[in-house]
């Protein structure tokens, strides 16, 4: 072989470095076999003959040089110990594809394996495994140049390529080592924040927002950008992406909620019937307070809409006129005070007068139907809760001795033996275990006094062999027990049917109402005073919720088809007893009234206002007899649109009955009737989220959102459910 000097003379044998080499050395063989050693090679500390392994031929890295025709073999030197069974196999022609650029293939044995260039892993280098490993790993490789990923993701075509010179770099931070990095140059346009590498393109701009809507839609915080954690996750995932500030994350965030808030607007605005509104208190970290505002729809294809408009920080001692203004001002902000139908409140006499403010406004512009008789609806779930906290307060010193005899049986192991010994010799087979309930979850003392009837028998002899024992409740005390555990499971099995419908309109409530005031009237004839002076107390609360919520409630069940009059007429006579008669007649009466209503604004009643219109003398000569047609057709249509509903058979019960697509269905055949039931049914009767339907107090703030501005805060709540609700 021929062997050449740095300065291009021949030599008989290659002079290297062996032991003294502080820097790397950098070799070449052109087409002939010919070693070349650099012209600056002045690390020379010792010099030895050295003949050249035959596998030098072929190159482990290179790059093809157009202009000389040499290929550059570029080793990461440590001492120049090689493995002779390490064969470097790169002059392959099956070896086409552009992650070779990157890898070293080395025979190891029988098998070859791929060595990255960049970060030294070894992966599978056999022709059976496919490159598809390769590029995976060159997009994630942390020590890879990120321009170069291109010619991975488009699986570069070599007629759409320009091969360029390998650029050889020394990395000071690793001094035995050679860096090179060998990059293919694709064609590539930036139009407006969008990467175009080939068949695969990049939008900046929409991983921004992306990221953003992100943000907004599972509650995390803005700070998440800066997390180390998370930067290292998306350059990985996605190199090209650059991260942005919290406050261009922010920034982002306003823009996707004014956009979103023009599509709700235009959405309230061309819809075909009336919004309803429900107000809820949330709180924050200290003393902060927000008032929720969310509208509750049945859009044009009869599906039940239900959209957070604003979320307003509010000062707790602020009087109620200063709320019922606030409340306002959003209805003229989404100019939907005219389309207001009813507002759902919780059952508490504080929001009253701010519910009557409000209620005189609007009927003062003639924006309520039937005088705002229906416009006062108490949230049925809420009610229930306060109903709940009145038998868990009446009955604190029973669930005390409870608690306390609970708490006393795990205070040691020993105590707990014993206690489990009492349970055998009481031959107690529970497999409910005795739980402390939670101050915080009103149901988690319904459990606690569930499961701790079970081991009635085991408390009264534990009480006999352990005199330490002291809480236990007496007989009497354990058949007080009994009942207001029977009373809290009752109120627990009708929660819960307010929040599991599938179709939660507002005709599913009535018959739940129902059970309830007959369970209290039950309740009140218990001999014991103790639970019928307790249902007298829950029974004056409820009366309270039962004058102001009753009328809807019936109402709607009258436009449920499996129901219409039958079901007010099962319950009214078991509640009202011989004053049954004259209760359903004012439910009939405000049925028709409110259908009255909706028929002036019905499309039957356009043509009146169209005749008057007229333009020609023709027509207004005939005005007359137009508006009498119009009269007494429409007048016939009012009383067979109804009564037709009414006196129809009732369509059979079905568990899985949808009442919407029902109505859908039946719209063209019921066109004035059908626009009273979009209003009534999405009357929002109870407006409790299932997360939230046993808590103690009003809804508690995500803690990462809790320090951001109000104006940000109500932008990231309301683009949350809007973003929520279209997924």
């Amino acid at each position: 072989m021929t062997r050449h000097g740095g300065d291009g003379s021949h030599v008989d044998d290659v002079i290297v470095a062996l032991e003294a080499v502080t820097k790397p050395v950098i070799l070449t063989v052109d087409r002939v076999g010919a070693v070349r050693v650099p012209p600056n090679f002045p690390y020379l500390c010792s010099l030895s003959k050295f003949d050249i392994p035959t596998h030098w031929k072929r190159p482990c890295l290179h790059a093809y040089d157009q202009s000389s025709g040499v290929q550059t073999i570029v080793h990461r030197i440590r001492h120049f110990s090689m493995e002779v069974s390490e064969v470097v196999n790169v002059h392959s022609r099956r070896l086409k594809s552009v992650v070779w650029n990157d890898f070293d293939r080395v025979k190891r044995g029988d098998t070859f394996v791929a060595i990255c260039r960049h970060c030294k892993r070894v992966l599978s280098g056999s022709s059976t495994s496919g490159t598809s490993h390769l590029r995976n790993h060159l997009i994630r490789c942390r020590r890879r140049s990120n321009h170069d990923i291109s010619q991975l993701l488009t699986r570069g075509k070599k007629k759409e390529s320009t091969l360029g010179l390998t650029n050889v770099g020394y990395n000071q931070d690793q001094r035995n080592e050679i860096v090179t990095v060998a990059s293919t140059n694709f064609e590539q346009g930036h139009v407006d924040g969008t990467v175009y590498t080939g068949s695969f393109s990049f939008d900046h701009r929409r991983s921004q927002l992306d990221l953003a809507r992100m943000i907004m839609l599972h509650g995390y915080p803005l700070s998440m950008v800066e997390d180390v954690g998370f930067k290292m996750f998306v350059r990985n995932l996605q190199p090209l992406f650059d991260l942005v500030t919290i406050d261009k994350l922010e920034a982002d965030c306003l823009e996707i909620y004014k956009k979103e808030k023009q599509k709700v607007y235009e959405e309230l605005d061309k819809l075909p019937g009336k919004v309803s509104l429900s107000a809820d208190r949330w709180v924050a970290n200290g003393d902060m307070q927000y008032l929720c505002l969310i509208a509750y729809y049945i859009d044009d294809s009869w599906a039940l809409k239900k959209k957070i408009l604003n979320f307003l920080k509010i000062d707790p001692s602020q009087a109620e006129d200063s709320l019922s203004e606030v409340i306002m001002d959003s209805l003229r902000d989404w100019d939907i005070d005219r389309k207001l139908f009813s507002l759902t409140i919780d059952n508490h006499s504080s929001y009253d007068k701010i519910v009557c403010r409000i209620r005189d406004q609007l009927c003062q512009h003639r924006f309520l139907m039937c005088e705002g008789q229906l416009f006062d609806v108490r949230c049925a779930a809420s009610t229930v809760k306060f109903l709940v906290q009145d038998v868990l307060e009446t009955s604190s010193e029973i669930t005390h001795k409870i608690r306390e005899s609970i708490r006393y049986v795990k205070s040691s192991r020993e105590t707990q033996e014993k206690f489990n010994e009492m349970v055998q010799l009481a031959g107690i087979n529970a497999q409910e275990c005795l739980p402390l309930d939670n101050p915080f979850q009103r149901n988690s003392t319904y459990i606690m006094l569930e499961a701790a009837l079970e081991y009635k028998e085991a408390f009264l002899l534990f009480q006999e062999r352990d005199p330490g024992y002291s809480m236990c409740p007496s007989s009497l005390d354990w058949d007080r027990v009994q009942a207001i555990t029977s009373i809290l499971k009752f109120f627990h099995e009708v929660s819960n049917v307010f929040v599991e419908s599938k179709h939660s309109t507002a005709n599913t409530y009535f018959s739940e109402i129902c059970d309830i005031h007959l369970q209290l009237i039950v309740w009140c004839r218990r001999s014991d005073d103790f639970i019928s002076s307790l249902a007298l107390k829950l029974k004056s609360e409820f009366d309270e919720y039962w004058k102001k919520c009753s009328l809807i409630m019936a109402i709607a069940a009258i436009l449920d088809p499996r129901f219409k009059m039958k079901l007010v007429e099962y319950y009214y006579p078991q509640i009202y007893g011989d004053n049954a008669s004259d209760c359903i007649n004012i439910v009939s009466n405000c049925v028709k009234a409110l259908y009255n209503g909706h028929a002036i604004y019905s499309p039957l009643a356009s043509h009146e206002q169209a005749s008057e219109n007229g333009g020609s003398d023709v027509k207004d000569r005939l005005a007359g007899y137009d508006k009498f047609l119009d009269e007494t057709s429409f007048s016939q249509n009012i009383n067979s649109d109804l009564d037709k509903y009414l006196e129809e058979p009732l369509f059979p019960r079905d568990v899985d009955f949808n009442i919407l697509n029902w109505w859908k269905v039946h719209a063209p055949k019921y066109p004035v009737l059908s626009m009273m039931v979009r209003n009534i049914l999405g009357i929002p009767i109870s407006k409790v989220a299932l997360e939230s339907l046993f808590d103690n107090g009003h809804r508690t703030l995500n803690h990462h959102w809790s320090s951001l501005k109000s104006d940000t805060l109500q932008a990231f709540m309301c683009s949350q459910d809007w973003i929520s609700n279209e997924l």
